[in-house]
């Protein structure tokens, strides 16, 4: 936390991209809640919020088993199975 990162002129020089794809990056990381800029001083890394990544995990989570349940609906599988499978995997190693 509280690291600079490079400014959005060097870094698209270094990777041989346009500034304006930098620009696009790095608002994406501020929205996302990973970096703030300062105008004048350049941008930097945010702490970790590690509740809103745990809420960001979970929301995967939910999609992922969102679209498994969907399949297994089409093909009959009942809930007791589904259950089944979640403990299985969850309990491996």
């Amino acid at each position: 936390p509280g690291d600079a990162l490079p400014s959005m002129r060097f870094l698209a020089k270094e990777l041989h991209i346009s500034v304006i794809t930098t620009k696009r990056a790095y608002e994406e990381l501020e929205r996302g809640g990973f970096i703030y800029s300062v105008v004048g001083k350049g941008s930097f890394v945010k702490s970790t919020n590690m509740e809103l990544l745990k809420e960001e995990k979970l929301r995967l989570i939910e999609e992922y088993l969102s679209k498994a349940v969907d399949e297994a609906k089409k093909c009959s599988i009942d809930y007791e199975e589904i259950e089944s499978i979640l403990r299985l995997l969850y309990e491996e190693d």
